[in-house]
């Protein structure tokens, strides 16, 4: 009988419970008002990734002969990025077929203030990119770039960021990476950390927010509520269709012309507006959209645990080494980034619209193109409700993350 254990430490599933067993019993601790909840993973993960990179794969870059847990760790990173896209899949699916029963109204009601949303965020932190980048003597550009579209956790804004530079060699495209790299945790951070002191700092008083909400809801609900006793538990081809239809309509490029040359909604995008809208349908021949919500719920719960230690387990090498010498600097710069973007959505959307704290806590999510920040104000929320504004709104945002970012690639 024989046993690897660094093998068996090393291996992608033992780290990705490691970090969510762990991250899940840090975010229980209460603080007065605040807990990390699900996004303790997140944390936990960036710690377990950080270290289990510089020990096991790092000492063994650019040998011949390195160890088989070490040779994958190099290739495909500490938790491959099927990994990711996968359990993104399952979160976002659930989300939008959580949310879907309001995505009418709240499209109607706020369609156009969403749009306005996703440009006020997505333009207020390509602004501050562009300052930062002015002020920081010596800033590469394409660094700025990918600094811009991890703040924002945009994975359409980077590979527009990639095709822009893809003509300046792979120099241009390692610097944006690597921006992308070190911006995306602070990005991740900051919705996080907003979703859960927003309303402390507002003094915003969320029962009193969710009553609001439902106020105007109150219409879908009455139109919907014979409908709403005809649910599944789980309708196990419906939601894998949902999911196979998504990723299909997310992975077709749109051509927008010259300057923007091609378009797509991604994974992400094309999943939750594919799920919004199948479930606001409910039913297509013997595929029932409408299922449980406890169901789905326990669906999304445990995709975003994965998904939320995924991202700290891929990204924990990159954002703890930065910490120290210029890699600080530009970890400081995505989170100026990110709290600019976030803060001037918010005030947009809280004093010029008017908006209730749950549609609009998703919303700047969607502006945020952030999914780990839409699971952040779930749960801070205690309802799915946020996803109907998150849905609404990124699109639009993902859009002009891709304007935004070419703009940023000839400005800088």
């Amino acid at each position: 009988m024989s046993f690897e254990f660094i093998g068996f430490i090393t291996d992608p599933f033992v780290l990705m419970f490691l970090a969510i067993s762990s991250g899940l019993a840090i975010g229980k601790v209460q603080i007065g008002r605040f807990n990390l909840g699900t996004s303790g993973g997140m944390f936990t993960g960036l710690l377990i990734g950080w270290y289990a990179y510089k020990n096991f794969a790092l000492p063994y870059k650019g040998m011949e002969n390195a160890p088989k847990y070490a040779a994958l760790m190099l290739e495909k990173g500490v938790v491959s990025k099927d990994f990711f896209t996968f359990t993104l899949i399952l979160f976002v699916a659930a989300v939008g077929l959580l949310a879907s029963k309001d995505l009418g109204v709240v499209v109607k009601k706020y369609g156009m203030k969403f749009i306005v949303l996703g440009f006020v965020v997505t333009s207020a932190g390509a602004l501050a990119t562009w300052f930062a980048a002015k002020l920081i003597p010596g800033q590469n550009p394409f660094t700025a770039a990918g600094i811009y579209t991890g703040a924002l956790t945009s994975s359409p804004g980077l590979a527009a960021a990639l095709e822009a530079v893809s003509k300046l060699g792979v120099e241009a495209e390692a610097q944006v990476g690597y921006g992308y790299a070190i911006g995306y945790a602070p990005g991740v951070l900051v919705v996080i950390m907003a979703m859960q002191f927003f309303p402390l700092i507002f003094g915003i008083n969320m029962e009193e927010e969710k009553k609001r909400f439902r106020k105007s809801m109150n219409s879908v609900h009455e139109e919907s509520k014979e409908e709403d006793t005809d649910m599944e538990d789980i309708n196990i081809l419906a939601f894998i269709f949902a999911c196979l239809l998504g990723y299909f309509v997310g992975s077709v490029n749109i051509y927008l012309g010259p300057f923007i040359q091609y378009f797509s909604l991604g994974a992400t995008g094309g999943v939750l507006i594919t799920s919004l809208v199948l479930g606001h349908i409910g039913k297509i021949g013997f595929m029932n959209f409408r299922m449980n919500t406890r169901v789905l719920g326990a669906v999304r719960e445990l995709s975003l645990s994965f998904f939320l230690a995924i991202v700290g387990l891929r990204y924990g090498y990159e954002t703890i080494s930065s910490f120290t010498g210029s890699g600080a600097i530009l970890a400081f710069e995505a989170l100026i980034c990110g709290f600019v973007a976030i803060l001037s959505g918010f005030l947009v959307g809280r004093y010029l619209f008017k908006l209730d704290w749950i549609v609009l806590s998703g919303a700047l999510c969607g502006g945020m193109t952030s999914t780990p920040g839409l699971g952040a104000a779930i749960d801070s929320a205690k309802s799915d409700d946020p996803a109907a504004g998150y849905g609404a709104t990124y699109p639009v945002a993902l859009l002009a993350m891709v304007i935004f970012t070419i703009l940023l690639q000839k400005l800088i």
